[in-house]
C-alpha cells in the first residue's frame, strides 16, 4: 500500500514540481515501507518515484515499495548526487520537503547542496494524513483488537502486591504475542496516589486494595496505532473514587456524542469539558479531550481547548478526558472514534464500565 499517486495528484495545487520526504513517519504513508529516523530519502515526482537508502535496508525496501526507483547510497554516491540527479533529469525547479522534523542542520545541508527552492509543506502532509481511508482504518482496527486482547489478559494479573512495572512489562509481551509490531508508546500504568499523574512512568509501586489502576498503553499493527486507556479498580472503591470514574465517564460519553465532521475540535473538548466542570473538577482536567491517531500516536487532527479547525469525515481521534487528584488518585478513560458525517463511530469494543477486580 502506498500513496505515490494521490501525492502527486496535489503537486500542482501545492505549486510544486516534486516533493522530497525525509521524516519516517511521512515516508511510511507514502511508500508502505517503514525504516528508522534519517536513513531513506523518498521523492515524488510528476512522472516518477524515487526511493533512495542504504544497504541495510535496500532488499527489504525493493520488495516493499512499489511503482519506484532505487538507489542505494553510499560507495562513494550520497543522497545529495542522488537528489541531484533527480533535479536535473525533472527540471525540479520547486521541490516540497517536510520540515516539522527536519533538523537546521539537515535543512542547511540540503539547501546548499540542492539547485532548487526548498518548499515546507508538512501542514499539507498532515492535512491528507488526517483522513483515514479503508485500509488505514482495517489496520488501525487490527491493532485495537490487539491491544484489547492484551487487556482481557492483564486483568487476570492485577492483583495487590503486582508492580507498576510489572503490569507495563507485560502489556508489551502481550501485544507482541498477538501480533503487534511494536508499541504506540511506552505504556503508563500508575496506581494509587501515582493515577494524578496523567503520563507517569511505571514504577516499583506496588498495587494495593482499595487503588485504581490506570493503564494506557497501545500498539502497532502494519504501521498504524491503536491507543486506549482503562481505569480500574483493585479489591473495593470509596465514594469519591466511585464518583470521580463516573464523572469521568459521563464526560467521555458527551465528547463522543459531540463528535462528528464540520465541528471544530474545541467544540468536542468543551462537550466533555463541561461535565467535568460542572461536577467541580474543572481544575483537574488539563489535558485536552483527544488528538488524532494514524501512523504516529500523536497526530493531527486535534480536540482540545485550541483546536479550531473542523473535523474531516475519516479522521481517528482518541476520546479521553480525565480527572486529576494530586497525591490522591486519578482516572482516565479512552477509546478512539473515526469520524463521519452524521457523528462518529468508535473502534472500541473493550468494556469501560467500572470494574473492581
Amino acid at each position: 500500500m502506498n500513496r505515490f499517486a494521490t501525492i502527486a495528484s496535489h503537486l500542482e495545487e501545492w505549486g510544486l514540481d516534486a516533493l522530497m520526504l525525509t521524516e519516517e513517519h511521512n515516508r511510511f504513508y507514502a511508500t508502505g515501507f517503514h525504516c528508522d529516523g534519517a536513513d531513506a530519502v523518498a521523492v515524488i515526482t510528476r512522472e516518477k518515484n524515487y526511493y533512495f537508502t542504504d544497504s541495510r535496508y535496500t532488499e527489504a525496501a525493493s520488495r516493499a515499495v512499489e511503482n519506484a526507483e532505487f538507489g542505494e547510497v553510499g560507495r562513494g554516491k550520497g543522497y545529495l548526487g542522488f537528489l541531484g540527479e533527480v533535479i536535473g533529469d525533472h527540471r525540479i525547479r520547486r521541490m516540497g520537503f517536510d520540515e516539522g522534523s527536519m533538523t537546521v542542520r539537515d535543512y542547511q545541508r540540503y539547501r546548499q547542496g540542492l539547485q532548487c527552492e526548498l518548499v515546507p509543506v508538512t501542514e499539507k502532509l498532515m492535512e491528507l494524513r488526517m483522513v483515514k481511508d479503508p485500509e488505514e482504518l482495517r489496520r488501525m482496527e487490527a491493532a485495537q483488537r490487539i491491544a484489547e486482547r492484551a487487556l482481557a489478559d492483564i486483568l487476570k494479573e492485577i492483583a495487590p502486591g503486582v508492580t507498576e512495572k510489572e503490569i507495563a512489562a507485560r502489556l508489551q509481551y502481550l501485544m507482541l504475542h498477538y501480533g503487534a509490531e511494536n508499541m504506540s508508546f511506552d505504556p503508563i500504568v500508575v496506581s494509587g496516589p501515582n493515577g494524578s499523574l496523567p503520563h507517569g512512568v511505571p514504577s516499583e509501586k506496588e498495587i494495593r486494595r482499595g487503588e485504581f489502576v490506570t493503564m494506557d498503553f497501545g500498539c502497532i499493527y502494519q504501521g498504524y496505532c491503536s491507543d486506549m486507556t482503562r481505569t480500574v479498580a483493585v479489591g473495593s472503591v470509596s465514594d469519591e473514587m466511585r464518583r470521580v470514574y463516573d464523572i469521568v465517564l459521563q464526560a467521555q460519553a458527551q465528547g463522543i456524542a459531540a463528535a462528528r465532521a464540520g465541528v471544530p475540535g474545541r467544540a468536542v473538548d468543551a462537550a466533555a469539558r463541561a461535565v467535568i466542570e460542572a461536577a467541580g473538577y474543572g481544575p483537574y482536567f488539563g489535558h485536552g479531550f483527544g488528538h488524532g491517531v494514524g501512523v504516529q500516536v500523536h497526530e493531527l487532527p486535534n480536540a482540545n481547548t485550541s483546536y479550531e479547525k473542523p473535523l474531516p469525515v475519516g479522521a481517528v481521534i482518541s476520546a479521553e478526558p480525565g480527572i486529576y487528584l494530586p497525591g490522591k488518585l486519578g482516572v482516565r478513560i479512552e477509546d478512539v472514534v473515526v469520524i463521519t458525517p452524521e457523528g462518529c463511530r468508535d473502534l472500541m469494543q473493550a468494556p469501560k464500565e467500572l470494574m473492581i477486580l
